[in-house]
C-alpha cells in the first residue's frame, strides 16, 4: 500500500507542473480537462491492472505490461518538460525576491510563466515521448543482425571461418505479433550459420507461455544443431506457485518443449563438435547471476570431459557470471555467450560515437563484445522484450559471430 502512496505522490507533483505548461500554452478548457482525464485514465488502469484478482498472480501479462508501458510513456513526457518548468521557476522565484528587496513594489511578486519557456519544454519533452510510443508498437519488433569477427590464436584449423548465430531472451509471454516472429525466424535461418545458440529465459514467467510459439521456433535450423540453456525467468521463481511440485512440473514442461522445438538443453553439461577431426566444446551452466539472482550454474560440472586445452564456447545467461567465475577460471573460456540486460530495452547507439543505457549503471558488460585477458563475451540485448513493451534506441538482437584463427607472421 506505501508503494501505491508514494508513486500517487510522485504522480501528482509531476502532474501539478505539467499542468502548468498546458495552461500557459492554451486557455480551451476542453484541452486542459482532456489533459487531466488521460493522466487520470492511464493511472486507475496501472492500479486496476496490477490489484486486479484476476487469477494471474504476479505475472506479467499483457494488460499489466501495457499499462505500465503507457505510465511510463506518460510519466517520461512530464519528466522530460520538468528540468525546464524548474530552471524557470529558480529564475521567477530569483526575480520575485530582487523586486521585493531593490524594487519600486513593496509586495512580493512572481512573474508569470513564459509561453515560450513552455513551447520549449513541450518540444523538447514530444521527442522522447513520441520514442517510447515508437518503441512500443514498432521498435520491439525491429529486428538487427549484429556480426562480429572474431580472431583466436588456438582456434583448431578447422572451425577457421566458423559461424554462430547466438539469440537470447526470447520472453515469448510478451509476443503478439505472430508475423513479426515469423519474420525474424526466417531472419535468423538466412544468416545460414554452422550452429544457433539461445541463452536463457525462453520465458516470462511459465512454460505454457511458449506453446502458440513451438511451431515458429520449430523452424529454426543450422547444419551443427541447436543448443540451449536456461535464464532466471526460465525456472518460475517469479510466480506465486500452488505447491512445489507445480512448479517442478513447470519446469519440467518447459524441458520438453525445448526438445521439441530442437533445442538440446545443456544443463550445467557440455557438447563437442567435431569436424575434420578436431573439435570445439559448447559448455551450457545453468543461470548463475550476481545481486539476489539464481545461483545454479556450475562450471566444473559442465565441463567433465572437456580438456583444459580445449577451445571453449561458454553459454552462461547472465554477464555477471563472466565478471565473477569466468574470467579468472583456470579452464579459459574463450568465448562467452550471455544476455539476460536486455540492454534495458532503451539508450542510445551510434557505432562508434555514442553507446549508452541506464543498463550501464547495473552492469559492467551490459551489451555487445568486452574481451579481458584474452578472452571475449558478447552480451546479446534480447529477441524479446518485458515489462516495458517496447524497445527505444536498443533493439532486439541477432547476432552473428564468424571464429577466424589468428593470422600469424614469420
Amino acid at each position: 500500500m506505501m508503494r501505491w502512496i508514494i508513486f500517487l505522490l510522485i504522480f501528482i507533483v509531476l502532474e501539478v507542473y505539467f499542468y502548468q505548461v498546458v495552461k500557459t500554452l492554451t486557455k480551451n478548457k476542453w484541452l486542459l480537462i482532456l489533459n487531466i482525464i488521460v493522466s487520470l485514465v492511464v493511472v486507475a488502469n496501472l492500479i486496476y491492472q496490477f490489484n486486479a484478482d484476476d487469477g494471474s498472480g504476479r505475472v506479467l501479462t499483457h494488460a499489466k505490461s501495457y499499462a505500465m508501458g503507457f505510465l511510463l510513456t506518460l510519466m517520461v513526457l512530464k519528466l522530460a518538460a520538468l528540468p525546464f518548468l524548474l530552471g524557470e521557476d529558480v529564475v521567477r522565484l530569483g526575480a520575485g525576491i530582487y523586486n521585493k528587496l531593490y524594487g519600486a513594489k513593496e509586495t512580493f511578486h512572481i512573474p508569470s510563466r513564459r509561453k515560450f519557456v513552455s513551447q520549449l519544454a513541450i518540444g523538447v519533452a514530444a521527442i522522447p515521448f513520441a520514442s517510447m510510443l515508437y518503441g512500443m508498437f514498432k521498435g520491439k519488433y525491429d529486428f538487427r543482425v549484429l556480426r562480429y569477427e572474431l580472431e583466436f590464436d588456438d582456434l583448431p584449423d578447422a572451425f577457421d571461418g566458423y559461424q554462430i548465430t547466438q539469440i537470447s531472451d526470447i520472453h515469448s509471454g510478451s509476443f503478439d505479433n505472430k508475423e513479426k516472429i515469423e519474420y525474424a525466424i526466417d531472419l535468423i535461418n538466412k544468416q545460414e550459420s554452422d550452429v544457433i545458440l539461445f541463452t536463457g529465459d525462453m520465458v516470462n514467467n511459465k512454460a505454457s507461455e511458449m506453446i502458440p510459439w513451438k511451431e515458429s521456433f520449430s523452424k529454426l535450423e543450422a547444419k551443427d544443431g541447436k543448443y540451449s540453456v536456461l535464464g532466471n525467468h526460465d525456472y518460475g521463481d517469479y510466480v506465486d506457485w500452488n505447491s512445489s511440485v507445480e512448479k517442478d512440473e513447470n519446469l519440467q514442461q518447459l524441458k520438453d518443449i525445448q526438445k521439441e522445438i530442437g533445442f538440446d538443453l545443456m544443463l550445467n553439461e557440455n557438447r563437442f563438435i567435431e569436424k575434420e577431426g578436431e573439435r570445439i566444446a559448447l559448455v551450457g551452466v545453468e543461470n548463475w547471476g550476481a545481486g539476489g539472482f539464481k545461483k545454479a550454474g556450475d562450471l566444473k560440472k559442465a565441463t567433465q570431459a572437456v580438456h583444459q586445452n580445449d577451445f571453449k564456447v561458454l553459454l552462461s545467461h547472465d554477464p555477471t557470471h563472466w565478471e565473477e567465475k569466468v574470467v579468472d577460471d583456470d579452464y579459459h573460456y574463450h568465448l562467452t555467450l550471455s544476455g539476460h540486460t536486455h540492454g534495458m530495452q532503451f539508450g542510445i547507439e551510434i557505432p562508434g560515437w555514442v553507446k549508452w543505457s541506464p543498463a550501464s549503471w547495473r552492469y559492467k558488460h551490459w551489451a555487445g563484445i568486452y574481451k579481458q585477458k584474452g578472452q571475449y563475451i558478447n552480451v546479446n540485448r534480447g529477441f524479446g522484450f518485458l515489462a516495458y513493451p517496447g524497445r527505444v534506441g536498443i533493439w532486439p538482437e541477432i547476432t552473428v559471430i564468424e571464429l577466424k584463427k589468428s593470422s600469424k607472421i614469420a
